[in-house]
């Protein structure tokens, strides 16, 4: 199994975690419920991403912005990790294959919207994604 560190070095192209992002990774990959809370630059997004990579299945991120899902996205896809948004300037036929594709692990990673949750589509192939991972980006948006 490859470490964290290695995937922070392969990926990341770091050579040590900011702190308290080892800790928190390490208690994602335990299976525990986590929540960090780090400053704006802290690096929280490889707390998610790295264990993300690691664990089989899909990792749901659920972020209130689309501009930050497609950063978020195109940062991943550039390193080679393949990552997929599903917003609200999607048509419903472009939802559908996302959904079909990941439903056959085409993708190590989906964002979306807090409302996409209540989408009868979304909802429908839920149960055919293999998810390893719930995420909440920008939890302090949550009201």
């Amino acid at each position: 199994m490859t470490s964290p560190l290695q995937i922070l070095a392969q990926y990341w192209k770091h050579t040590a975690f900011r702190p308290l992002q080892e800790e928190i990774i390490q208690s994602v990959l335990q299976g525990k419920d986590c929540i960090a809370l780090l400053p704006t630059g802290g690096g929280k997004s490889v707390c998610y991403q790295i264990p993300g990579i690691i664990l089989p299945g899909v990792s749901l991120v659920i972020s209130p912005l689309i501009a930050l899902m497609k950063d978020q996205v195109d940062a991943l896809q550039q390193k080679g990790i393949a990552a997929v948004a599903i917003h609200s300037g999607m048509q419903k036929e472009e939802v559908k294959q996302v959904l079909l594709d990941a439903s056959e692990s085409a993708y190590q990673f989906i964002y979306c919207s807090p409302e996409r949750l209540e989408s009868p589509l979304f909802n429908e192939y839920l149960s055919l994604i293999p998810f390893s991972l719930l995420v909440i980006d920008e939890a302090h948006c949550i009201s």
